[in-house]
């Protein structure tokens, strides 16, 4: 019984968490994107993560227009989320080893959000290609900045941008064969603890 209650517990730290750290990340994604911030998506995002950005702002000051309080939330949250679910688990308060876990799954979430970002961006294509909605509208401004190089590589041809292509591959060895697996791995992180590993 007291397991099941341990992992209710956990499910509900990783949920609430996540979602907050997500919200988070988008944010900062979002000004190294330079989305626009009268997007109704983006407005609810910077209302809803400005609590806790904004007195970091103090400490950390803008550079060339990235708010690196907002790298500071997260990692806070993520950091906070695995030290309440090792306490759940039985584990310790605190180990060097997390910060290092948690800067991997910083790593791996953004590029699991580019990744579904590029994926809602192909599916869009295909079956709205000349829709304005807001949603779609920030995936396309969140996506460009990595397949804006991307293209240069593989130009569009005949109408068609096969440069996201070069993108996924990317990204898919970035994340599963070259860094993020290998040294989550490596530092033995528990399977599911992490968002995104």
């Amino acid at each position: 019984m007291a397991d099941n209650f341990a992992n209710a517990g956990v499910f509900l730290i990783q949920t609430f968490f996540g979602i907050y750290f997500i919200l988070v990340i988008l944010r900062f994604l979002m000004q190294v994107s330079r989305a626009n911030y009268y997007n109704p998506i983006c407005q609810a995002i910077v209302k809803v993560t400005d609590p806790a950005v904004r007195p970091l702002r103090q400490i950390f000051r803008t550079v060339r227009g990235l708010d690196f309080s907002t790298l500071v939330i997260a990692f806070a949250v993520q950091f906070i989320a695995v030290v309440l679910v090792m306490l759940l688990k039985g584990g310790y308060i605190f180990h060097p080893v997390y910060i290092a876990w948690v800067l991997l799954g910083l790593v791996s979430t953004i590029l699991d959000i580019y990744f579904f970002a590029l994926l809602i961006s192909v599916i869009a294509s295909w079956i709205a290609p000349y829709t304005q909605h807001p949603a779609l509208s920030l995936v396309s401004e969140l996506t460009e900045p990595v397949c804006r190089p991307a293209r240069k590589l593989l130009p569009p041809m005949g109408g068609m941008d096969f440069s996201i292509i070069l993108v996924f591959v990317a990204i898919t060895l970035i994340d599963s064969y070259l860094v993020v697996q290998p040294l989550a791995n490596m530092l033995g992180i528990p399977r599911g603890l992490i968002m995104g590993l």
